[in-house]
């Protein structure tokens, strides 16, 4: 038995007739676990034996012996064994939708707003989905995208990243966050060109929300060497540095509630019409195998965010968009600003 037969591998049938001999020690006894005859599994065990060129076992008259190669290889055989079953039952989840493993990745101006609504979405209507978040910025979710560390992102757009596909759920405007004596509060017509000359606090530079933020006050005529002070890395902190008067700020509509809600000392303000906005979408490479599945999870995401204060950007049965594209024509309430 010492010539290994090159041109045969084993058959998973082997495998698990020899796995069986080796748990039990007993050739009956593990045809019986197994559901198949004495003498088949012996053939399966003498079969793997010939295409190894390995003794496996020792056979006696009263009991089964493992070989030293034999206690090895049952190692090895229940490993490929092991990955044969996890092998299938990816297929399976793949077949299925809404099941196995979905790695979400979202912005930090969006995730505390949009999470909970997005978590209890999955929990109701896809409980065997199993949901991992990745809160990064844009640049190192839409990195982690295409090298297929992540399936699906959440985030402002447009990206203008060549082979990643948009699907909108809504546009928010932006809203003025100032001190409750600002001279500013409590106005809901508020020029653009108001920001031309109000002390501007920031996020640090990497967060698309500055990158759009900045864009606005271009627009509004604001000069680039304006007031702007970066001192925050989150919004959280950005709203307290408003607070203590250092300041006003712009978040998107959804933060506003969460953000301002427990300060008395912050106020809002909302622009006149149009009001400077921004976009959110699901993200996917495009072609993705599971297109389908994400734009079935895109629309249901948008009726489980119909109660908040945004408008809600419907497909019309066009698919995906791929990033940097055009606006549809009847996208009137598209952001300028891009996402950076």
């Amino acid at each position: 038995m010492a010539v290994v037969n090159r041109g045969k591998q084993p058959s998973l049938a082997q495998l698990r007739a020899f796995v069986a001999v080796a748990e039990h020690l007993h050739f009956r006894d593990a045809a019986g676990a197994l559901g198949m005859s004495q003498p088949a599994l012996s053939g399966a065990v003498s079969a793997l034996e010939e295409t190894l060129g390995v003794q496996l076992v020792e056979r006696t008259t009263r009991k089964v012996l493992l070989s030293a190669a034999g206690e090895r290889l049952a190692v090895r055989a229940r490993v490929v064994l092991e990955a044969v079953g996890d092998l299938l039952e990816e297929a399976e989840a793949a077949r299925a939708p809404f099941t196995g493993v979905l790695r979400l990745g979202v912005i930090p101006t969006v995730a505390p707003y949009l999470l909970p609504t997005v978590l209890r979405l999955v929990h109701d209507a896809y409980p065997a989905l199993d949901l991992q978040v990745h809160e990064e910025q844009t640049s190192s979710l839409v990195e982690g995208l295409a090298a297929g560390r992540l399936d699906l992102l959440l985030l402002a757009v447009p990206l203008g990243v060549p082979g990643v596909a948009e699907l909108p759920l809504f546009d928010e405007d932006f809203v003025l966050v100032m001190p409750h004596r600002h001279w500013l509060a409590g106005r809901d017509d508020i020029p653009r060109e108001a920001l031309r000359e109000l002390h501007l606090l920031l996020l640090d530079e990497g967060h698309c929300l500055r990158d759009q933020a900045l864009d606005v006050c271009r627009e509004a005529g604001r000069e680039d060497g304006g007031p702007v002070t970066t001192t925050a890395a989150g919004l959280s902190t950005l709203v307290q540095l408003v607070a203590g008067g250092l300041g006003v700020t712009l978040l998107p509509r959804t933060a506003v509630q969460v953000e301002t809600g427990r300060n008395p000392d912050l106020v809002t303000g909302y622009f006149a019409d149009p009001a400077p906005s921004r976009r959110i979408a699901l993200a996917m490479r495009a072609g993705a195998a599971r297109a389908a599945e994400f734009g079935e999870f895109a629309q249901a995401l948008r009726g489980a965010l119909e109660g908040l204060p945004v408008r809600m950007v419907q497909d019309r049965g066009r698919g995906a968009t791929p990033c940097g594209g055009p606006p549809a024509a009847s996208d009137a309430t598209a952001p300028a600003c891009s996402a950076g």
